[in-house]
């Protein structure tokens, strides 16, 4: 009912390292690849590679590493394809991105209503998405509410590209070439059981945040609390100015209610100014909490026991994950005891600038999808 194959190459040479993938990813009538690509390769190498190495659609983008059921690894690729004669896939090109908006998401809406196969409309048992997008356009939180109410709800999950934590430029892959400020949507039509997951391993404190002054376009913030930026958040984890840093940010990320639930905006960079830039927009007046971390790695195996016994034919884990759980794992030198628990199950991800789950933007969370047959 379902055919999964798996690669992954480590190989430094962008050619040789696409012919192992192809080897391994090739299958007869596979409806879909999927490639997680290092931004450290020669990108044009890439491509020229690619040219004629599938008989289907190929998506994917960069990033800030690659996961797979061997564990955590940097600077190679990893892919998957997928072949069933009960999985129907539209991928999608959107670019610009930063001219994508309601009239345009409703346009894309109906094309993709016209090719459906398995219903007459929309149908969230049956379907889902995958969003792949530029991790520098800041522009997440706008695509992914606008395709998920143009979507009318189908569960969306998806990642930002990443660079290797460079923050100079990230790519997604459509059709054999990769693009900066673009996404990749991809709707899936299935008759295939199938489980959208999201997990974090945060709890909210007490310690209370305002944001009293921010520019939401550049995702920066100026002041909190009445203050400096940089200096009172500092201050609300135990820290001098000068201990900020991206494993600091990964081991305290303050939390927004949204709806009952609680959701990670992390913050990516301390400025010269004293200021602090996120990972996701961030609006003046916002009360934020400082989280508490809970294990890790206990956690990840939680998450993949549940989604067993949820779906206890699931063949394949798709999954993109926050590149601040792996500098966390790096620094409790835990990414040995991480990739262990992976062993269990077929994953395929990669390290993320950002999550998309359903209609929100999110950081420091595992989001994806678990396929089974």
């Amino acid at each position: 009912m379902l055919s999964v194959k798996r690669a992954t190459s480590s190989r430094s040479d962008a050619a040789q390292a696409v012919a192992e993938v192809r080897r391994a990813l090739e299958q007869t009538d596979a409806s879909l690849v999927i490639l997680f690509v290092s931004a450290r390769y020669d990108l044009a190498a890439v491509e020229d590679a690619l040219r004629g190495a599938f008989g289907c659609p190929v998506i994917g983008c960069t990033t800030a590493g690659e996961i797979n059921s061997g564990g955590y690894t940097a600077g190679g690729m990893v892919g998957v394809s997928l072949a069933s004669p009960n999985l129907f896939v539209h991928p999608r090109l959107i670019a610009p991105l930063d001219s994508f908006g309601l009239v345009e998401g409703e346009q894309l809406a109906g094309e993709l209503h016209a090719e459906l196969r398995l219903s007459d409309d929309f149908d969230t048992r049956r379907m889902f998405s995958l969003l792949l997008v530029d991790g520098l356009s800041m522009l997440e939180e706008q695509v992914v509410a606008t395709l998920h109410r143009a979507l009318a709800g189908v569960p969306l999950f998806g990642g930002s590209a990443g660079d290797d934590l460079s923050f100079t430029r990230t790519h997604v892959l459509f059709d054999g070439q990769f693009r900066s400020n673009a996404a990749v949507l991809t709707l899936f039509e299935t008759t295939l059981p199938f489980v959208l997951f999201q997990t974090q391993h945060f709890a909210p404190t007490d310690t209370r945040l305002v944001i009293t002054e921010s520019d939401c376009a550049s995702r920066t913030v100026t002041e909190i609390n009445g203050g400096p930026a940089a200096e009172e958040y500092a201050r609300a984890v135990g820290l001098d100015i000068s201990e900020l840093n991206p494993q600091i940010f990964a081991a305290y990320p303050v939390m927004l209610k949204i709806g009952g639930e609680y959701y990670v905006r992390s913050i990516q960079k301390v400025n010269p100014d004293g200021s602090l830039t996120f990972y996701c927009a961030i609006d003046n007046g916002l009360v934020l909490t400082v989280g508490r971390g809970k294990e890790l790695v206990e956690s990840l195996a939680e998450t993949l026991a549940r989604l067993r016994h949820e779906l206890p034919t699931m063949k394949l884990v798709l999954g993109c994950d926050c590149i601040l759980r792996r500098l966390e794992l790096q620094q409790k030198e835990l990414v040995e005891a991480a990739g262990e628990v992976l062993k269990d199950v077929d994953f395929v991800g990669f390290s993320t600038y950002g999550e998309q789950v359903n209609g929100i933007h999110v950081n420091q969370t595992l989001t994806g999808i678990a396929l089974g047959e």
